[in-house]
């Protein structure tokens, strides 16, 4: 199937390992050029090289700062935009669950949550919308979670920094729908990957973790990196056209 994103420019917020690399990588094996980004110098370097050693030097290019803070943004938009010359489709991947769990919080545990998973992602959506007006079939996807969906076990900040997230997302599609410019949200499930959160749960207590996987998804598995990829890859493309303004839950099926 032709996606229709040969050449297209692309920005990964988020980008130097798990599902935002995964995401960067997908984007590039359908031959649209990407902007990668993180805050870890190192990591980002070593990801920025693994994918120019797969697709090329002149098809990936780096950005080392804090996409949910407006001046990393700005900076990084122009990069792209001069190094590109445009900007076709943004993934805002970013956000953190590690957070103070349990009720007892304090406004710090909630700034910090919001600010991180809500606030930085509209922001880089929101700067991002003067570069994609006028493009052929832009869009920006936002990766939320399942905590967004529904109660699991996540801190509560975070699960309710989530959920705004994907109203937010939802109502700004309704706002750029007249600029052709489809804004879609994708909450994933459990993702396993290397140095990830589920990776070293696995490593404290396996046999408790598998009783929550084989229970709670009917698929009975983690998600690999990629699943997710793929379908951000997929709405971000000419065959997702006419969506605009959705949620897509790839959680093998846990949330009810």
């Amino acid at each position: 199937m032709d996606l229709g994103l040969q050449d297209k420019i692309v920005v990964v917020a988020g980008s130097s390992g798990g599902i935002g690399l995964a995401i960067a990588d997908c984007f590039l094996s359908e031959g649209a050029r990407v902007h990668i980004s993180a805050r870890n110098k190192d990591k980002l370097e070593d990801a920025c090289q693994s994918l120019r050693d797969q697709y090329g030097d002149d098809r990936v290019l780096p950005y080392c700062g804090d996409l949910s803070e407006p001046p990393a943004i700005n900076e990084a938009l122009d990069q792209c935009n001069d190094h590109f010359g445009s900007i076709d489709a943004v993934v805002a991947n970013i956000g953190s669950g590690k957070g103070t769990t349990g009720w007892d919080l304090k406004t710090d545990d909630w700034n910090s949550m919001i600010k991180t998973n809500l606030v930085g992602g509209m922001l880089l959506a929101s700067s991002a919308v003067p570069y994609l007006k006028g493009r052929d079939n832009p869009s920006i996807t936002f990766i939320s979670s399942i905590a967004g969906c529904q109660a699991i076990p996540a801190p509560i900040p975070y699960s309710a920094a989530k959920a705004a997230l994907q109203m937010a997302a939802k109502n700004l599609s309704r706002q750029l729908g007249a600029d052709d410019i489809r804004v879609n949200t994708v909450a994933p499930g459990n993702v396993l990957f290397a140095g990830g959160t589920w990776d070293q749960k696995i490593k404290q207590d396996p046999g408790q973790v598998k009783s929550y996987i084989e229970t709670e998804v009917p698929l009975g598995r983690f998600a690999e990196p990629q699943e997710i990829a793929d379908s951000v890859v997929f709405l971000a493309s000419r065959r997702a056209r006419f969506i605009t303004g959705t949620l897509l839950t790839v959680d093998g099926g846990q949330t009810r």
